[in-house]
Protein backbone atom coordinates (compact mmCIF):
# COMPACT_ATOMS: atom_id res chain seq x y z
CA UNK A 1 0.00 0.00 0.00
CA UNK A 2 1.31 3.35 -1.34
CA UNK A 3 1.27 6.07 1.38
CA UNK A 4 2.35 9.72 -0.26
CA UNK A 5 3.92 12.18 1.98
CA UNK A 6 1.49 15.12 2.91
CA UNK A 7 1.86 18.68 1.74
CA UNK A 8 0.88 20.26 4.89
CA UNK A 9 0.44 19.36 8.86
CA UNK A 10 -2.26 16.55 9.52
CA UNK A 11 -6.06 17.63 9.83
CA UNK A 12 -6.92 18.14 13.93
CA UNK A 13 -9.06 15.43 14.81
CA UNK A 14 -12.55 15.95 15.72
CA UNK A 15 -13.46 18.08 18.50
CA UNK A 16 -15.40 16.82 21.58
CA UNK A 17 -18.92 18.53 21.69
CA UNK A 18 -17.95 18.42 24.91
CA UNK A 19 -14.92 18.20 27.62
CA UNK A 20 -17.38 16.14 30.31
CA UNK A 21 -17.81 13.33 27.50
CA UNK A 22 -15.90 10.53 29.24
CA UNK A 23 -13.36 8.06 27.30
CA UNK A 24 -13.83 4.54 26.82
CA UNK A 25 -12.87 2.03 29.48
CA UNK A 26 -9.34 0.59 29.13
CA UNK A 27 -10.99 -3.29 28.39
CA UNK A 28 -13.40 -1.70 25.89
CA UNK A 29 -10.35 -0.09 23.79
CA UNK A 30 -9.00 -3.87 23.82
CA UNK A 31 -12.16 -5.18 22.71
CA UNK A 32 -12.15 -2.63 19.81
CA UNK A 33 -8.28 -3.46 18.78
CA UNK A 34 -9.22 -6.77 18.77
CA UNK A 35 -12.05 -6.35 16.36
CA UNK A 36 -10.68 -5.15 14.07
CA UNK A 37 -7.39 -6.61 14.21
CA UNK A 38 -9.15 -9.93 13.76
CA UNK A 39 -10.89 -8.55 10.86
CA UNK A 40 -7.90 -7.34 9.01
CA UNK A 41 -6.21 -10.46 9.75
CA UNK A 42 -9.30 -12.86 8.59
CA UNK A 43 -9.84 -11.00 5.81
CA UNK A 44 -6.50 -10.62 4.89
CA UNK A 45 -6.82 -6.57 4.31
CA UNK A 46 -3.70 -4.75 3.72
CA UNK A 47 -4.39 -1.98 6.19
CA UNK A 48 -7.43 -1.38 8.12
CA UNK A 49 -8.62 1.76 9.81
CA UNK A 50 -11.54 2.20 12.72
CA UNK A 51 -13.32 4.34 14.65
CA UNK A 52 -16.45 4.99 17.44
CA UNK A 53 -18.20 8.28 17.53
CA UNK A 54 -20.02 8.87 20.84
CA UNK A 55 -22.01 11.67 21.93
CA UNK A 56 -20.88 13.56 18.77
CA UNK A 57 -17.18 13.14 19.20
CA UNK A 58 -14.53 10.71 18.10
CA UNK A 59 -13.86 8.61 21.73
CA UNK A 60 -11.54 5.69 19.68
CA UNK A 61 -9.56 5.21 16.38
CA UNK A 62 -7.03 2.67 15.36
CA UNK A 63 -5.07 0.70 12.28
CA UNK A 64 -4.16 -2.12 11.38
CA UNK A 65 -1.60 -2.84 8.61
CA UNK A 66 0.24 -5.80 7.06
CA UNK A 67 3.31 -2.96 7.02
CA UNK A 68 6.28 -3.22 9.16
CA UNK A 69 8.81 -0.38 10.36
CA UNK A 70 11.98 0.21 9.18
CA UNK A 71 14.04 -0.07 5.52
CA UNK A 72 12.23 -3.21 4.42
CA UNK A 73 8.77 -2.00 5.45
CA UNK A 74 7.90 -3.46 1.69
CA UNK A 75 6.81 -0.45 -0.50
CA UNK A 76 4.19 -0.53 -3.46
CA UNK A 77 4.99 -4.49 -4.45
CA UNK A 78 4.74 -5.81 -1.11
CA UNK A 79 1.39 -4.04 -0.46
CA UNK A 80 3.62 -1.27 1.94
CA UNK A 81 3.96 1.98 3.26
CA UNK A 82 2.68 2.16 6.85
CA UNK A 83 -0.63 4.31 7.28
CA UNK A 84 1.09 5.48 10.60
CA UNK A 85 -0.64 4.61 14.38
CA UNK A 86 -3.89 5.99 16.11
CA UNK A 87 -3.01 9.66 16.13
CA UNK A 88 -1.88 9.84 12.50
CA UNK A 89 -4.22 7.12 10.40
CA UNK A 90 -6.93 9.57 11.02
CA UNK A 91 -5.89 11.94 8.07
CA UNK A 92 -5.45 9.03 5.31
CA UNK A 93 -7.69 9.20 2.76
CA UNK A 94 -9.45 5.33 1.46
CA UNK A 95 -11.85 5.55 -1.17
CA UNK A 96 -15.04 4.86 0.55
CA UNK A 97 -17.61 4.06 -2.31
CA UNK A 98 -21.02 4.07 -2.00
CA UNK A 99 -20.94 6.19 0.77
CA UNK A 100 -20.96 8.92 -1.74
CA UNK A 101 -24.32 8.53 -2.39
CA UNK A 102 -25.21 9.57 1.58
CA UNK A 103 -23.49 13.20 0.56
CA UNK A 104 -25.56 13.09 -2.68
CA UNK A 105 -28.94 12.28 -0.64
CA UNK A 106 -27.92 15.26 1.57
CA UNK A 107 -27.83 17.59 -1.49
CA UNK A 108 -31.26 16.58 -2.35
CA UNK A 109 -32.87 16.90 0.76
CA UNK A 110 -31.38 21.10 1.03
CA UNK A 111 -32.98 21.32 -2.16
CA UNK A 112 -36.08 20.24 -1.30
CA UNK A 113 -35.87 22.30 1.85
CA UNK A 114 -35.27 25.46 0.13
CA UNK A 115 -38.44 24.58 -1.96
CA UNK A 116 -36.46 24.00 -5.22
CA UNK A 117 -38.37 20.46 -5.52
CA UNK A 118 -40.27 18.48 -3.93
CA UNK A 119 -39.69 14.86 -3.23
CA UNK A 120 -42.52 13.46 -4.91
CA UNK A 121 -41.23 15.37 -8.33
CA UNK A 122 -41.19 12.97 -11.16
CA UNK A 123 -37.08 13.46 -12.18
CA UNK A 124 -38.44 14.69 -15.93
CA UNK A 125 -39.74 17.47 -14.25
CA UNK A 126 -36.50 19.31 -13.24
CA UNK A 127 -34.45 16.76 -16.18
CA UNK A 128 -34.81 16.23 -19.74
CA UNK A 129 -33.83 13.23 -21.22
CA UNK A 130 -33.47 11.25 -18.12
CA UNK A 131 -35.00 7.53 -18.86
CA UNK A 132 -37.67 7.41 -15.94
CA UNK A 133 -39.35 10.60 -16.27
CA UNK A 134 -41.95 9.12 -14.32
CA UNK A 135 -39.92 8.27 -11.26
CA UNK A 136 -39.97 10.35 -8.43
CA UNK A 137 -36.82 11.74 -6.82
CA UNK A 138 -37.65 9.88 -3.47
CA UNK A 139 -37.79 6.52 -5.76
CA UNK A 140 -34.36 7.62 -6.72
CA UNK A 141 -33.32 8.17 -3.50
CA UNK A 142 -34.73 4.98 -2.36
CA UNK A 143 -33.53 2.61 -5.17
CA UNK A 144 -37.28 1.78 -6.05
CA UNK A 145 -37.31 3.91 -9.79
CA UNK A 146 -36.52 1.13 -11.24
CA UNK A 147 -33.21 2.04 -13.59
CA UNK A 148 -31.23 -0.97 -13.79
CA UNK A 149 -28.03 -1.28 -11.48
CA UNK A 150 -25.14 -0.47 -13.69
CA UNK A 151 -24.33 1.95 -16.78
CA UNK A 152 -23.77 0.25 -19.91
CA UNK A 153 -20.30 -0.56 -20.92
CA UNK A 154 -17.64 -2.59 -19.55
CA UNK A 155 -17.02 -2.47 -15.21
CA UNK A 156 -17.60 1.65 -14.50
CA UNK A 157 -15.54 1.29 -11.50
CA UNK A 158 -12.73 0.21 -13.26
CA UNK A 159 -13.06 2.17 -16.21
CA UNK A 160 -12.49 6.13 -17.22
CA UNK A 161 -15.23 8.08 -16.88
CA UNK A 162 -14.35 9.32 -19.92
CA UNK A 163 -16.09 6.00 -21.95
CA UNK A 164 -19.29 7.79 -21.07
CA UNK A 165 -19.11 11.99 -21.43
CA UNK A 166 -22.74 12.26 -21.93
CA UNK A 167 -26.02 11.26 -20.05
CA UNK A 168 -27.14 9.37 -22.65
CA UNK A 169 -23.97 6.98 -22.62
CA UNK A 170 -25.08 5.69 -19.48
CA UNK A 171 -28.04 4.21 -20.42
CA UNK A 172 -28.49 1.29 -22.64
CA UNK A 173 -31.18 -0.43 -24.47
CA UNK A 174 -33.30 -1.03 -21.60
CA UNK A 175 -32.45 1.32 -18.70
CA UNK A 176 -35.65 0.93 -16.64
CA UNK A 177 -36.00 -2.97 -15.43
CA UNK A 178 -38.78 -2.85 -12.96
CA UNK A 179 -42.02 -0.34 -12.75
CA UNK A 180 -41.27 2.71 -10.70
CA UNK A 181 -42.25 2.32 -7.08
CA UNK A 182 -43.16 -1.19 -6.79
CA UNK A 183 -39.77 -2.70 -5.30
CA UNK A 184 -36.44 -2.08 -4.17
CA UNK A 185 -33.62 -2.51 -6.63
CA UNK A 186 -30.22 -0.99 -5.82
CA UNK A 187 -29.23 1.41 -8.72
CA UNK A 188 -26.03 3.04 -9.04
CA UNK A 189 -27.54 4.79 -12.44
CA UNK A 190 -30.31 6.33 -10.16
CA UNK A 191 -27.48 8.27 -8.24
CA UNK A 192 -25.73 9.48 -11.50
CA UNK A 193 -29.40 11.17 -12.61
CA UNK A 194 -29.46 12.61 -8.56
CA UNK A 195 -26.44 14.13 -9.37
CA UNK A 196 -27.17 15.44 -12.59
CA UNK A 197 -30.12 16.80 -10.90
CA UNK A 198 -28.59 18.37 -8.49
CA UNK A 199 -26.27 20.42 -11.24
CA UNK A 200 -29.52 21.13 -13.20
CA UNK A 201 -31.18 23.29 -9.90
CA UNK A 202 -27.89 24.59 -8.68
CA UNK A 203 -26.92 26.41 -11.98
CA UNK A 204 -25.24 24.13 -13.85
CA UNK A 205 -22.05 23.56 -11.13
CA UNK A 206 -20.54 20.37 -10.86
CA UNK A 207 -22.16 18.31 -7.75
CA UNK A 208 -18.65 17.79 -6.27
CA UNK A 209 -18.24 21.58 -5.99
CA UNK A 210 -21.75 21.98 -4.52
CA UNK A 211 -21.30 18.99 -2.00
CA UNK A 212 -17.97 21.35 -1.23
CA UNK A 213 -19.56 24.68 -0.51
CA UNK A 214 -23.03 23.49 0.58
CA UNK A 215 -21.85 20.71 3.05
CA UNK A 216 -18.09 20.09 3.80
CA UNK A 217 -16.75 22.84 4.45
CA UNK A 218 -19.52 24.21 6.75
CA UNK A 219 -19.07 20.33 8.73
CA UNK A 220 -14.93 20.95 8.51
CA UNK A 221 -14.19 17.90 6.20
CA UNK A 222 -11.61 18.97 4.01
CA UNK A 223 -9.81 15.72 3.19
CA UNK A 224 -13.34 14.34 1.74
CA UNK A 225 -12.49 15.01 -2.09
CA UNK A 226 -13.60 13.31 -5.53
CA UNK A 227 -9.87 12.75 -6.49
CA UNK A 228 -7.18 11.40 -4.04
CA UNK A 229 -5.63 13.99 -2.49
CA UNK A 230 -1.47 12.49 -0.30
CA UNK A 231 -1.81 11.06 2.06
CA UNK A 232 -3.75 8.28 0.70
CA UNK A 233 -3.84 4.86 0.43
CA UNK A 234 -3.38 2.33 -2.56
CA UNK A 235 -6.50 -0.09 -3.80
CA UNK A 236 -5.23 -3.47 -3.73
CA UNK A 237 -6.96 -7.13 -4.53
CA UNK A 238 -5.88 -9.57 -2.74
CA UNK A 239 -5.52 -13.66 -4.55
CA UNK A 240 -8.04 -15.40 -3.05
CA UNK A 241 -5.77 -19.03 -2.75
CA UNK A 242 -2.92 -16.80 -1.91
CA UNK A 243 -1.45 -13.95 -0.20
CA UNK A 244 -0.07 -12.02 -2.67
CA UNK A 245 -1.02 -8.80 -3.77
CA UNK A 246 -2.18 -7.02 -7.42
CA UNK A 247 -2.75 -3.18 -7.98
CA UNK A 248 -5.93 -2.08 -8.11
CA UNK A 249 -7.04 1.22 -10.98
CA UNK A 250 -8.33 4.51 -9.49
CA UNK A 251 -10.41 5.52 -11.88
CA UNK A 252 -12.25 9.18 -12.19
CA UNK A 253 -15.83 8.00 -12.65
CA UNK A 254 -16.81 11.13 -14.33
CA UNK A 255 -20.97 10.63 -14.60
CA UNK A 256 -20.91 7.65 -12.41
CA UNK A 257 -19.10 9.82 -9.36
CA UNK A 258 -22.32 10.77 -7.51
CA UNK A 259 -22.69 6.74 -6.98
CA UNK A 260 -19.25 6.34 -5.48
CA UNK A 261 -16.34 8.68 -6.53
CA UNK A 262 -15.34 10.01 -3.09
CA UNK A 263 -12.51 9.78 -1.23
CA UNK A 264 -12.18 10.53 2.89
CA UNK A 265 -10.59 9.87 6.36
CA UNK A 266 -11.41 8.70 9.14
CA UNK A 267 -11.19 11.38 10.63
CA UNK A 268 -14.14 12.92 8.42
CA UNK A 269 -16.08 10.10 8.53
CA UNK A 270 -16.49 10.58 12.12
CA UNK A 271 -17.34 14.62 11.49
CA UNK A 272 -19.82 12.58 8.96
CA UNK A 273 -21.21 10.66 11.09
CA UNK A 274 -22.07 12.82 14.07
CA UNK A 275 -23.91 14.71 11.50
CA UNK A 276 -26.02 11.82 10.22
CA UNK A 277 -26.98 11.49 13.91
CA UNK A 278 -27.12 15.22 15.18
CA UNK A 279 -27.84 17.57 11.99
CA UNK A 280 -26.63 20.86 11.59
CA UNK A 281 -28.66 23.66 10.56
CA UNK A 282 -26.08 24.79 8.69
CA UNK A 283 -26.28 21.93 6.43
CA UNK A 284 -29.82 20.08 7.10
CA UNK A 285 -31.67 20.04 10.24
CA UNK A 286 -31.56 16.97 13.39
CA UNK A 287 -35.30 16.07 11.39
CA UNK A 288 -34.23 15.98 8.22
CA UNK A 289 -31.50 13.32 8.31
CA UNK A 290 -34.13 11.53 10.55
CA UNK A 291 -36.22 11.45 7.73
CA UNK A 292 -33.23 9.87 5.63
CA UNK A 293 -33.38 7.27 8.05
CA UNK A 294 -36.63 6.45 7.81
CA UNK A 295 -37.74 3.40 5.71
CA UNK A 296 -38.79 4.54 2.66
CA UNK A 297 -39.03 0.87 0.72
CA UNK A 298 -40.02 -2.40 1.85
CA UNK A 299 -36.46 -4.72 1.82
CA UNK A 300 -35.95 -7.59 -0.56
CA UNK A 301 -35.10 -10.15 1.80
CA UNK A 302 -37.05 -12.43 3.14
CA UNK A 303 -36.55 -11.93 6.60
CA UNK A 304 -37.23 -8.12 6.53
CA UNK A 305 -33.99 -7.40 8.15
CA UNK A 306 -33.03 -4.37 6.10
CA UNK A 307 -34.32 -1.74 3.65
CA UNK A 308 -33.23 1.63 2.27
CA UNK A 309 -34.61 5.46 3.59
CA UNK A 310 -33.97 8.41 1.45
CA UNK A 311 -30.03 7.58 0.43
CA UNK A 312 -29.37 5.50 3.77
CA UNK A 313 -29.57 2.03 4.24
CA UNK A 314 -31.10 0.18 7.48
CA UNK A 315 -30.31 -2.80 8.93
CA UNK A 316 -31.75 -4.75 12.12
CA UNK A 317 -29.26 -6.71 14.04
CA UNK A 318 -30.77 -9.14 16.47
CA UNK A 319 -34.58 -10.33 17.23
CA UNK A 320 -37.40 -8.99 15.49
CA UNK A 321 -40.04 -6.63 16.66
CA UNK A 322 -43.10 -8.57 18.29
CA UNK A 323 -46.38 -7.76 17.70
CA UNK A 324 -47.27 -3.47 17.97
CA UNK A 325 -43.63 -2.96 19.51
CA UNK A 326 -41.72 0.08 18.01
CA UNK A 327 -38.17 -1.78 17.35
CA UNK A 328 -36.91 -5.08 17.88
CA UNK A 329 -32.83 -6.06 18.23
CA UNK A 330 -30.65 -2.66 17.52
CA UNK A 331 -31.95 -0.78 14.45
CA UNK A 332 -28.96 0.75 12.39
CA UNK A 333 -28.21 3.40 9.42
CA UNK A 334 -25.96 4.20 7.36
CA UNK A 335 -24.20 3.04 4.60
CA UNK A 336 -21.78 0.18 3.36
CA UNK A 337 -19.60 0.95 0.44
CA UNK A 338 -16.73 -0.66 -2.47
CA UNK A 339 -14.99 0.52 -5.23
CA UNK A 340 -11.77 -1.95 -7.00
CA UNK A 341 -9.70 -1.84 -3.91
CA UNK A 342 -11.39 -0.47 -1.24
CA UNK A 343 -14.27 -1.36 1.23
CA UNK A 344 -16.23 1.32 3.50
CA UNK A 345 -18.98 0.91 6.15
CA UNK A 346 -20.30 3.81 8.50
CA UNK A 347 -23.19 2.00 10.66
CA UNK A 348 -25.52 4.46 13.43
CA UNK A 349 -27.26 3.86 16.01
CA UNK A 350 -29.22 7.30 16.82
CA UNK A 351 -30.78 5.80 20.48
CA UNK A 352 -27.36 5.12 21.51
CA UNK A 353 -25.91 8.39 19.57
CA UNK A 354 -23.48 6.01 18.64
CA UNK A 355 -21.49 5.38 15.37
CA UNK A 356 -18.69 2.49 13.92
CA UNK A 357 -16.97 3.28 10.77
CA UNK A 358 -14.38 0.75 9.15
CA UNK A 359 -12.17 1.12 6.16
CA UNK A 360 -10.20 -1.22 4.01
CA UNK A 361 -8.35 -1.01 0.92
CA UNK A 362 -8.83 -4.39 -0.41
CA UNK A 363 -11.51 -5.09 -3.02
CA UNK A 364 -12.58 -8.10 -1.19
CA UNK A 365 -12.20 -10.31 1.99
CA UNK A 366 -12.94 -8.38 5.50
CA UNK A 367 -17.08 -8.38 6.13
CA UNK A 368 -16.35 -4.36 6.48
CA UNK A 369 -20.32 -4.36 7.13
CA UNK A 370 -20.40 -6.26 10.10
CA UNK A 371 -16.75 -4.77 11.53
CA UNK A 372 -18.33 -1.48 11.60
CA UNK A 373 -21.28 -2.83 13.47
CA UNK A 374 -19.23 -4.37 15.73
CA UNK A 375 -17.23 -1.17 16.89
CA UNK A 376 -20.20 0.09 17.55
CA UNK A 377 -21.96 -2.56 19.20
CA UNK A 378 -18.91 -3.34 21.54
CA UNK A 379 -19.45 0.28 23.26
CA UNK A 380 -23.33 -0.23 23.31
CA UNK A 381 -22.95 -3.79 24.83
CA UNK A 382 -20.13 -2.75 27.38
CA UNK A 383 -20.95 0.89 28.20
CA UNK A 384 -24.26 1.85 27.63
CA UNK A 385 -25.08 5.29 27.19
CA UNK A 386 -25.82 6.92 30.64
CA UNK A 387 -29.48 9.06 30.03
CA UNK A 388 -29.72 12.71 30.09
CA UNK A 389 -30.65 13.85 33.45
CA UNK A 390 -34.88 13.84 33.57
CA UNK A 391 -36.09 17.67 33.87
CA UNK A 392 -39.54 18.67 33.91
CA UNK A 393 -41.49 20.53 30.61
CA UNK A 394 -40.00 24.31 30.58
CA UNK A 395 -42.83 27.28 30.86
CA UNK A 396 -45.86 26.75 33.18
CA UNK A 397 -48.27 23.32 32.31
CA UNK A 398 -51.45 23.90 29.72
CA UNK A 399 -54.49 22.92 31.93
CA UNK A 400 -56.12 21.81 28.74
CA UNK A 401 -53.48 19.62 27.75
CA UNK A 402 -52.47 18.05 31.39
CA UNK A 403 -56.19 17.48 32.02
CA UNK A 404 -55.90 14.82 28.79
CA UNK A 405 -53.41 12.61 29.60
CA UNK A 406 -53.42 9.30 31.74
CA UNK A 407 -55.75 6.58 30.52
CA UNK A 408 -57.76 6.15 27.21
CA UNK A 409 -59.31 3.32 26.08
CA UNK A 410 -59.82 1.72 22.28
CA UNK A 411 -62.73 -0.08 23.24
CA UNK A 412 -61.36 -2.69 25.98
CA UNK A 413 -58.14 -2.40 24.98
CA UNK A 414 -56.21 0.53 27.68
CA UNK A 415 -53.48 3.00 26.18
CA UNK A 416 -51.75 5.87 28.16
CA UNK A 417 -51.48 9.27 26.82
CA UNK A 418 -48.63 11.52 27.99
CA UNK A 419 -47.66 14.67 27.58
CA UNK A 420 -44.17 15.64 26.24
CA UNK A 421 -42.36 18.64 25.32
CA UNK A 422 -43.78 21.51 22.39
CA UNK A 423 -47.37 19.97 22.90
CA UNK A 424 -46.45 16.50 21.55
CA UNK A 425 -48.25 13.51 23.24
CA UNK A 426 -47.03 10.20 22.93
CA UNK A 427 -49.42 7.28 22.52
CA UNK A 428 -48.64 3.60 24.22
CA UNK A 429 -50.77 0.79 25.57
CA UNK A 430 -50.51 -0.81 29.08
CA UNK A 431 -51.13 -3.95 28.75
CA UNK A 432 -49.76 -6.54 25.70
CA UNK A 433 -49.20 -5.46 22.46
CA UNK A 434 -50.75 -2.68 20.90
CA UNK A 435 -50.35 0.55 18.23
CA UNK A 436 -47.46 2.88 20.01
CA UNK A 437 -47.35 6.30 18.15
CA UNK A 438 -46.11 9.60 19.17
CA UNK A 439 -47.79 12.77 17.50
CA UNK A 440 -46.43 16.52 16.67
CA UNK A 441 -48.60 19.04 17.46
CA UNK A 442 -50.26 20.84 14.34
CA UNK A 443 -51.35 25.19 14.43
CA UNK A 444 -55.03 23.78 13.87
CA UNK A 445 -55.10 21.96 17.15
CA UNK A 446 -54.67 18.24 15.95
CA UNK A 447 -51.48 16.39 16.27
CA UNK A 448 -50.47 14.04 13.30
CA UNK A 449 -48.59 10.55 14.15
CA UNK A 450 -45.22 10.30 13.55
CA UNK A 451 -44.38 6.83 13.72
CA UNK A 452 -45.98 3.30 14.19
CA UNK A 453 -49.21 2.27 12.37
CA UNK A 454 -50.87 6.26 12.99
CA UNK A 455 -47.68 7.62 11.22
CA UNK A 456 -49.19 10.12 9.57
CA UNK A 457 -52.73 10.08 10.85
CA UNK A 458 -54.39 12.80 12.70
CA UNK A 459 -55.20 12.78 16.26
CA UNK A 460 -58.28 14.93 17.55
CA UNK A 461 -60.34 15.84 20.51
CA UNK A 462 -63.64 16.18 19.96
CA UNK A 463 -65.50 17.95 22.67
CA UNK A 464 -69.58 17.95 23.76
CA UNK A 465 -71.44 20.81 22.99
CA UNK A 466 -70.61 22.21 26.60
CA UNK A 467 -67.01 22.03 25.65
CA UNK A 468 -65.87 19.19 27.64
CA UNK A 469 -64.01 16.85 26.15
CA UNK A 470 -65.93 13.45 24.76
CA UNK A 471 -63.91 11.13 22.78
CA UNK A 472 -60.13 11.06 20.65
CA UNK A 473 -61.12 10.74 16.87
CA UNK A 474 -57.59 8.65 15.51
CA UNK A 475 -58.10 7.88 12.48
CA UNK A 476 -61.69 7.39 13.06
CA UNK A 477 -60.81 5.05 15.64
CA UNK A 478 -62.68 6.37 18.69
CA UNK A 479 -61.01 6.33 22.55
CA UNK A 480 -62.89 6.87 25.18
CA UNK A 481 -62.67 7.30 29.06
CA UNK A 482 -63.65 3.78 29.97
CA UNK A 483 -63.47 0.72 28.58
CA UNK A 484 -66.49 0.84 25.71
CA UNK A 485 -67.51 3.77 27.91
CA UNK A 486 -71.68 4.18 27.13
CA UNK A 487 -71.33 7.77 27.52
CA UNK A 488 -68.65 7.77 24.32
CA UNK A 489 -69.71 7.36 20.79
CA UNK A 490 -68.67 3.88 20.78
CA UNK A 491 -68.89 2.94 17.12
CA UNK A 492 -72.15 0.44 17.05
CA UNK A 493 -73.30 1.50 20.48
CA UNK A 494 -72.72 -0.57 23.97
CA UNK A 495 -74.72 -3.18 24.55
CA UNK A 496 -77.80 -1.32 27.75
CA UNK A 497 -77.41 -4.05 29.70
CA UNK A 498 -73.23 -3.27 30.42
CA UNK A 499 -70.64 -5.73 31.42
CA UNK A 500 -71.72 -9.18 32.84
CA UNK A 501 -70.95 -11.98 34.47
Amino acid sequence: MTTAPSDGPAEPRPEPVSDSVPGLLPGTRRALLRRLAVGQADGRAPSMTGAVVRDGRQVWAEVRSSAVDGPDAGGPDAGGDPVGDAESCGAVQYRIGSLTKTFVAVLVMRLRDEGRLCLDDPAGRHLDGTPVPDATVAQLLAHSSGLAAEPRGPWWERTAGTLRPEPSDLFGDRPQRLPAGRRHHYSNLGYAVLGALVERLRDGRPWDEVLRREVLEPLGMSRTTVLPVPPHTQGWAVHPWADVLLPEPAQDTGLMGPAGQLWSTVDDLCRWAAFLLRGDDRVLSAAGVAEMRTPAVPPEDEGWEGGYGLGIQLVRRGPLPGAGQRSGGRVLAGHTGSMPGFLASLWLDPEEDLAGIALANCTSGPAIGGIAADLLEIVADREPRIPAPWRPLPGPPDEALLALTGPWYWGAKPFALRLLAERALDLTPLTGTGRASRFRAEADGTWTGLDGYYAGETLRVVRAADGTVSHLDLGTFVLTRGPYDPAGPVPGGVDPEGWRV
